[in-house]
């Protein structure tokens, strides 16, 4: 057996009698594997592999950094079933409670991290699981915000959207108004990436859901919780997106079958003129599309509630059974500081891989040099992440799917779709002994 299998084969067996996850690691000898989601190739891959360059050239640590993206869980599961998950993974808070009921994930001592006391509360939180304790470190934030094509606000003659319905007749005037002026109706008002594929249509639906005070499930105590996607507020957000698709017709054709890649280029190419979206976009609409026709506004403020918006990041997560636990600390720890932010931020250019720095000590507008990312700043202020329940992906992959069909099929009531769905995210949550 070679030196690589056999140490492959005893670090495999120790993590299986010690953390019971079955994982090996996934590094050589004396290189710490970093897996990130992001496409290989891609310039966030690229900005991945700057990072692990600079922590190598302080640390001495050599590093090897994996990008993939599609099926990247799936991936992570065949690791995890063959004993050798990577050292270390950057991936989406919502992704903590999978990783950690699966025994994949080291505990984190904030107290022990140097320069966690330097990160704001709001990161911290998406690193707490069920039981409130940490199993990542934070490494990048964000805040959903719209998109619009100014130059086609300008042309119908509309200020930005301040309400919901506000929002529905710019939507209206971008469907009906010709706002590229080339004398078709080909234009769409809202491009939406309403498919199931990862839980897309909830994904999307919850900034809205959340700009109006509702939710999917609400704490009752802790590690528990009740879904409550039959609130009034809640059903109320589904509704007004069904009426766009439904009624107003302001979405994008094909919307409920689309993910994000395709989503990004129905966007790019002109085909609609409203995005609600994440800041990681930003820098690649302003080089495809052009600046000057480009702004970012706030979601509105809902009818009954609010304001808020989504929120995620990418946590640093140290796999657990790695023969690296030092190397783990210290890459964790360069990540999150000052350096590890300014590198991972990429300036204005595209490629970011942290898109609002976690780490106080970093200033935004003295990195980026675009004003518009402090709208995504400032919505951050009011972000909701994914609650801490112990597996959100199945919460998210049931909402999308219920979310999905009420948007594709405009004779469902959207009231008693929703109070199906919590009937079965109750199920869901007791499962999961959440409930």
């Amino acid at each position: 057996m070679s030196r690589r299998l056999l140490g492959v084969a005893l670090a495999a067996s120790l993590a299986a009698t010690l953390t019971g996850c079955g994982s090996g690691g996934s590094s050589t000898n004396d290189t710490l594997e970093i897996w990130i989601r992001q496409a290989p190739d891609s310039d966030s891959a690229k900005t991945a592999v700057k990072l692990a360059g600079a922590f190598t050239k302080a640390s001495g640590i050599k590093t090897k950094v994996v990008a993939l993206f599609d099926d990247f869980e799936t991936k992570l599961n065949q690791q995890a079933s063959q004993k050798a998950l990577p050292d270390i993974v950057v991936n989406d808070t919502a992704q903590l409670g999978n990783m950690h009921s699966q025994g994949w994930l080291r505990e984190v001592d904030k107290g022990k991290l140097t320069g966690g006391d330097q990160l704001s509360d709001l990161a911290w939180k998406a690193a707490t699981g069920s039981d409130g304790k940490f199993y990542g470190a934070p490494f990048s934030a964000q805040a959903f915000a719209l998109i619009v094509r100014k130059d086609w606000r300008e042309k119908v003659g509309l200020r930005p959207p301040q309400t919901w319905a506000d929002l529905a007749e710019l939507a209206r005037a971008f469907t009906d108004d010709d706002p590229d002026g080339n004398g078709q109706k080909d234009t769409a008002g809202f491009v939406i990436p309403a498919g199931t594929k990862r839980g897309y249509a909830s994904w999307y639906a919850s900034s809205l859901i959340y700009a109006n005070g509702g939710d999917f499930v609400k704490p009752t105590g802790p590690g528990r919780f009740a879904a409550m996607t039959d609130d009034p507020r809640t059903v109320e957000a589904v509704q007004y997106l069904q009426d766009q698709f439904c009624k107003s017709k302001t979405v994008n054709p094909g919307a409920v079958s689309n993910d994000t890649t395709v989503t990004h280029e129905v966007f790019e190419k002109g085909q609609g003129g409203i995005y609600l979206v994440g800041p990681y976009v930003l820098a690649r609409f302003v080089k495809s599309i052009g600046t000057d026709r480009i702004e970012v506004l706030p979601v509105p403020k809902g009818p009954s509630g609010g304001p808020g918006t989504l929120g995620e990041g990418e946590n640093v997560y140290l796999m657990a059974g790695s023969d690296m636990p030092d190397a783990q600390q210290k890459f964790a720890e360069f990540a999150i500081s000052p350096d590890g932010q300014r590198i991972g931020m990429n300036k204005d250019a595209n490629g970011a891989i942290v898109r609002l720095p976690v780490n106080k000590g970093v200033d935004l507008a003295a990195e980026r040099q675009d004003p518009r990312w402090k709208v995504f700043q400032e919505s951050y202020d009011h972000a909701v992440y994914a609650p801490p329940v112990p597996n959100w992906a199945p919460i998210r992959q049931d909402s999308a799917d219920v979310v999905n069909a009420v948007w594709a099929d405009c004779g469902a009531d959207v009231k008693a779709k929703m109070g199906e769905l919590t009937t079965k995210l109750t199920q869901e949550l007791q499962s999961q002994k959440a409930s």
